[in-house]
């Protein structure tokens, strides 16, 4: 039986979902942190900055808890593309992103709060965009809206049929948590999944 309480220093609902499949029991608290980049930061010191920040946010409210936090940063020509925030945005990225390959940086950190111990790693996910038009770009925004999404595009949703190909050592990593380097993580703090 698993002796500690397990908090996701989320609201996304994808994130929720996917870590309801590992089937432990967990809830999810609002970080509430700025998820802006700092100056001189590269894509993968931002997304591991914004995972511990994210997890240590929540650490007050669950003080002998293991705490998840994730974040993710889309590169493209090595300039960061976060979450649009809204539908002119959103266009700009996918324009600049069709016929390319975008990297998407997803850190996970897992923080035990008691000890203040944290595990931090950052899973890679290389994405081939197809060659979209503007027609198509606007039909799939209008219909998914993923406003909130690095990079524009919701691989877990109708954003699928934006992709090409997608190249990760961790299938769930796009969506917004590695549930492989998290089991990995859980393991060593005694949590076992099976």
């Amino acid at each position: 039986m698993n002796r500690k309480q397990i908090i996701l220093a989320s609201t996304s609902i994808y994130r929720s979902q996917l870590l309801a499949t590992l089937q432990i029991p967990f809830l999810t608290s609002a970080p509430d942190v700025d998820e802006s980049p700092l100056a001189g930061e590269n894509a993968q010191q931002t997304s591991l900055r914004l995972a511990e920040l994210k997890a240590r946010a929540v650490a007050p409210r669950f003080p002998h808890a293991l705490i998840i936090g994730s974040d993710q940063v889309a590169l493209l020509h090595g300039e960061q593309m976060g979450k649009p925030m809204n539908h002119d945005n959103a266009v700009r990225q996918l324009r600049a992103m069709r016929g390319n390959t975008v990297v998407f940086h997803t850190a996970l950190s897992l923080l035990d709060a008691a000890s203040d111990q944290i595990q931090s790693e950052v899973v890679q996910t290389w994405v081939k965009f197809r060659r979209l038009d503007d027609a198509q770009i606007e039909r799939y925004l209008h219909k998914e809206q993923p406003y909130h999404c690095a990079g524009s595009a919701k691989a877990e949703g109708l954003g699928i049929a934006l992709i090409e190909k997608i190249d990760s050592s961790d299938p769930n990593a796009l969506i917004g948590l590695p549930l492989i380097t998290l089991v990995d993580m859980l393991k060593k703090q005694g949590i076992k999944i099976i």
